[in-house]
């Protein structure tokens, strides 16, 4: 097993208090008390309580970004880049279910700096997004009465949400709500000369 950075340390920990008690309720010196730290080493990493806020969001918009950008390297047509897209989006759920509850609850507490960066990063995440719908409705794959930027804004919204709903321990597997997502955005935006390709990722019934 691979250790820990101090970086890495900080961030899980302050991951499970800032969950446990809130972001305005753990001070710096109870996040290095918690992993035996010096004060030192936090401003080492971080110049501020509002930069590690930052970075647990960081941490996992830029997976999002990264497998996304993979996934539309990696497949050559509108519906197995969406469904891959889509499947990257919902498992960052599942892997980083505490960071992104952190983040949608505590983000009016960032700073403008750190805000606008973040709102670049998800963009771009949906500018590829974007760029995969707007093809499918060029090759008239997927439905072009449809406007491009609603439907995407509207996939975004729905997987965005399952953070608020989701456990782990419930009776489906985020594998398993993500062929419902994937099933339900195809059966609304693809086309029907194309659901013959769309049939491999649909719930059959």
């Amino acid at each position: 097993m691979v250790k820990k950075t101090l970086k890495q340390r900080i961030v899980d920990a302050s991951v499970e208090l800032f969950q446990q008690d809130g972001y305005h309720n753990v001070t710096v010196d109870r996040i290095v008390e918690y992993i035996g730290a010096s004060k030192g080493g936090f401003y080492h990493n971080f110049k501020s309580k509002d930069e590690l806020l930052y970075e647990i969001h960081d941490v996992f918009i830029s997976y999002v970004i990264q497998q996304s950008q993979d996934a539309y390297d990696k497949y050559d047509t509108p519906i197995t880049r969406l469904c891959a897209m889509l499947q990257t989006l919902t498992q960052v759920f599942d892997m980083y279910q505490a960071h992104i509850t952190i983040f949608y609850e505590e983000s009016r507490s960032l700073s403008d700096e750190y805000s606008d960066i973040i709102h670049k990063k998800r963009d771009h995440y949906r500018d590829i997004l974007q760029r995969v719908i707007a093809e499918g409705q060029e090759a008239k794959v997927f439905r072009t009465e449809l406007p491009c930027t609603i439907v995407t804004m509207a996939i975004v919204g729905m997987i965005n949400w399952t953070y608020k709903w989701f456990k782990q321990s419930g009776p489906l597997t985020m594998e398993q709500i993500t062929d419902v997502f994937t099933d339900m955005v195809l059966r609304a935006i693809v086309t029907e000369q194309a659901m013959g390709e769309a049939k491999q990722f649909i719930i059959k019934g």
